[in-house]
């Protein structure tokens, strides 16, 4: 029948693709280091040195799962072979929607892997630490933020990550002041890392009786989070450190003890803030990692050659400065101002739909076109 014979050709003209990325991803290699990892782990003394041993089952389990999401993504394309198959012998019709879903499936599944090969960075494997903070605007920009705050939870459910509160301090009569999230998963920082920058609400403000466009800012910062095998050397006498009462999110789920902790380093200004541990400490040992993490990551994207050399200019959360706008009225688009990607699916959007504008950056920063495309509103 015409509808899965084209189904099949669809599934033909993919198969180079795949095989391409069996190459791109180097599972030969992997397959051979996996042998060699294997073999260090049956040596006599194996776990005499503990941290050397975690270290190589930890590299051995990483590329093992590579190669699992990769033999996932062929069985996926032989299964919607066979069913195209199997329905165009029986001429069954009532199998349509199900072999186009597995057609679709499998597609969308090697265009991941594709972006994975994309992810060369030192840290785009770890977990992502979102940092959200209000623009200037009061009770507009506390809203906004706390609109980006359910967007990336919701992205980070769309993709089953693991998404855990850090910090969260409540707006004046709405929204969120600033909220930190840690994002666990393979990748997740590959993935955000491009979310970095201000984000532009234009909408119509259910908070002005008179109905009145506002435009909002808020911010994401965006960092790797960084774990004891990664050394930064942060001197004790440069940190300030407060103790206060948790509180935020509605009370929920936070420590009502004035066991929340805020790290300030004095020499940048950075500061970083965690709330939910069960105690004092234990949100110290958050708060710091937090620091390291936050100290890395702009010494990385500044091509500094120490910690020392960050300085604490701070930029402003306002207009110009934007790399993506949210535009709800009069009419729907999102754009994005480095790469050109728009769509018209704001509610998708907010429901967690950033693909599209992921995948579009990941691609720019690879091919170097990231560029300023103007800003149409």
């Amino acid at each position: 029948m015409l509808q899965f014979e084209e189904l099949k050709q669809s599934l033909q003209e993919m198969l180079p693709g795949l095989n391409d990325l069996e190459d791109a991803l180097g599972l030969k290699a992997m397959r051979n280091e996996i042998e060699e990892l294997d073999m260090k782990a049956s040596e006599p003394g194996f776990w005499d040195n503990m941290e050397r041993s975690q270290k190589i089952l930890q590299r051995s389990a990483h590329l093992k799962a590579k190669i699992e999401s990769y033999e996932k993504l062929r069985s996926l394309w032989e299964d919607a072979e066979a069913l195209c198959e199997l329905a165009d012998e029986e001429g069954d019709l009532s199998l349509l929607p199900e072999a186009e879903g597995e057609v679709k499936k499998f597609e969308a599944g090697l265009e991941r892997q594709r972006l994975q090969t994309l992810l060369t960075g030192e840290y785009d494997a770890k977990n992502a630490i979102l940092t959200f903070h209000a623009g200037a605007g009061g009770t507009e920009a506390q809203d906004w933020a706390e609109m980006l705050y359910r967007m990336y939870n919701r992205w980070g459910e769309r993709h089953d990550y693991s998404v855990k509160l850090l910090d969260y301090l409540d707006g004046e009569e709405a929204g969120l002041k600033s909220a930190s999230i840690l994002i666990e998963g393979e990748n997740a920082y590959g993935f955000l890392k491009g979310e970095n920058g201000v984000h532009r609400l234009v909408r119509v403000s259910p908070f002005d009786a008179s109905g009145r466009r506002h435009t909002s800012f808020a911010s994401i910062e965006v960092m790797p989070e960084i774990d004891d095998t990664v050394e930064v050397e942060i001197d004790p006498a440069d940190i300030k450190m407060d103790v206060y009462r948790a509180s935020g999110a509605g009370g929920q789920k936070v420590n009502k003890t004035s066991s929340a902790v805020r790290l300030t380093h004095i020499p940048t200004g950075i500061v970083v803030a965690c709330q939910v541990e069960r105690s004092q400490y234990q949100n110290r040992d958050v708060a710091m990692r937090m620091l390291k993490s936050k100290l890395l990551e702009i010494k990385e994207r500044e091509h500094l050659e120490k910690i020392e050399d960050i300085k604490g200019v701070q930029k402003e959360i306002a207009w110009g400065s934007q790399i993506r706008s949210y535009v709800f009225m009069p009419y729907t688009m999102v754009k994005d101002h480095r790469t050109g990607f728009e769509t018209g699916n704001v509610d998708g959007v907010m429901d967690g739909d950033l693909d599209g504008f992921i995948n579009a950056y990941l691609k720019a920063l690879n091919q170097n076109t990231l560029g300023n495309y103007a800003d149409e509103d």
